[in-house]
């Protein structure tokens, strides 16, 4: 569970090229040159009609480089647009379409939404113990002043509101925490976490894996089911259409661009915040798990990874995840987990379907997850010593 792989790039030996014969037999063309330049052909005119359509197709380059592979493409018809879209389209395309601040001391902001004080902070500050300025930390208390027992986290909490669990007030603290990390212009990767996650790797395993990706881990699927499309609410239309609806974990881990843009975006924002709640039109939706599924769907699919790096266990298949007391953290469950290096969502129709994926990591197969959840208070001396960062 410790260290980052290390990378090395070969390099090409000297090629040496003999001199030809001074008189040359009549021309051919060899067939291998044939069916190699035919074959080239072909493959462009594949990508010209087929573009990738999976991000995985987007890592090996960047999710950049697939806008500039589908710019290729004429623009199909669609729809006119309103005012309020275009001018949300140009403001998202200009965020991507430019580097981020650069930063001589890039940090990633750890933002913890909790109810009141967080029960691992024991844990988090032997996590962040040698590596001050590389890292921010951000505190959202929803139901009172937390009191902290590391220095890390002392005077580290920002303006918070009340979170009721499946409305748009979690979407809200979320943005509040994005706004004021954003603040930081060092802070290049935002980590939302809560009062019961616990990181599985040392600091320095994390920061390479973030800091290094060339994506942000928004958790991100197609569920048909009736707690998946099924909250979909037709008032949504025009800006979200049911084939656009997707559903997600709310723990994200994303680069500073994507953070811009959830702070632009008041368009799509507001069509969850009045359309996608607990009651509305007979259904229960869940604005923290569609939310961003579905916004990222719809204007950077290349540039999300589809899982979060935040594993939780759904196995029990009820509305909370499953929580891990004291006698049941032990060294092989966190091995188990720290191992895990595929994404299965499982639908909610009645045949429910195991939707399985590869964690690519820039391209490469790697271990999904960084941190895990939901721990009670109980086993935090067990962690400090089974992890001993």
């Amino acid at each position: 569970m410790k260290g980052a792989q290390a990378w090395r790039l070969g390099s090409m030996g000297d090629m040496q090229i003999l001199p030809g014969s001074r008189h040359r037999p009549p021309l051919k063309r060899p067939i291998w040159i044939i069916s190699l330049v035919s074959l080239v052909c072909l493959f462009l005119v594949c990508a010209y009609i087929y573009p990738p359509q999976g991000s995985a197709a987007c890592y090996v380059f960047s999710s950049r480089g697939c806008k500039v592979l589908t710019n290729w493409l004429p623009p199909s018809p669609t729809r006119e647009l309103s005012d309020e879209e275009i001018a949300s389209q140009v403001v998202i395309r200009d965020i991507l379409s430019n580097p981020p601040v650069q930063s001589k001391n890039p940090k990633i902001a750890f933002m913890f939404l909790t109810p009141s004080s967080l029960p691992f902070e024991k844990l988090w500050d032997m996590f962040f113990r040698g590596h001050e300025g590389k890292f921010s930390v951000y505190v959202h208390a929803s139901k009172g002043k937390p009191v902290h027992v590391s220095r890390y986290f002392l005077n580290r909490d920002i303006r918070s509101d009340e979170v009721v669990w499946g409305k748009i007030s979690m979407v809200d603290a979320e943005k509040r925490l994005l706004a004021h990390a954003l603040q930081d212009t060092d802070n290049q990767h935002f980590v939302l976490l809560s009062e019961s996650c616990v990181p599985l790797h040392n600091f320095d395993y994390i920061y390479n894996y973030l800091m290094h990706a060339n994506m942000s881990f928004v958790d991100c699927f197609l569920d048909p089911g009736p707690h998946g499309n099924g909250r979909y609410s037709e008032h949504m239309l025009p800006e979200v259409e049911k084939k656009d609806f997707r559903k997600g974990a709310q723990w994200f881990s994303m680069r500073r661009q994507h953070a811009l843009i959830v702070m632009a975006d008041s368009l799509y924002y507001s069509r969850f915040r009045d359309y996608c709640k607990p009651g509305f039109d007979g259904k229960n939706c869940i604005a923290d798990e569609h939310y961003l599924p579905t916004f990222f769907n719809m204007i950077d699919p290349g540039g999300i990874a589809n899982w979060s790096v935040t594993h939780v266990d759904w196995s029990e298949r009820k509305w909370h995840p499953k929580s891990y007391k004291a006698q049941d953290v032990t060294e092989d469950l966190l091995n188990n987990i720290t191992s895990i290096d595929l994404s299965i969502h499982v639908t909610s129709e009645a045949k429910s379907e195991r939707l399985v994926q590869p964690c690519l990591w820039n391209g490469i197969k790697r271990p999904c997850y960084l941190f895990a959840r939901k721990f009670y208070p109980e086993t935090v001396d067990k962690l400090m010593t089974l992890l001993n960062f």
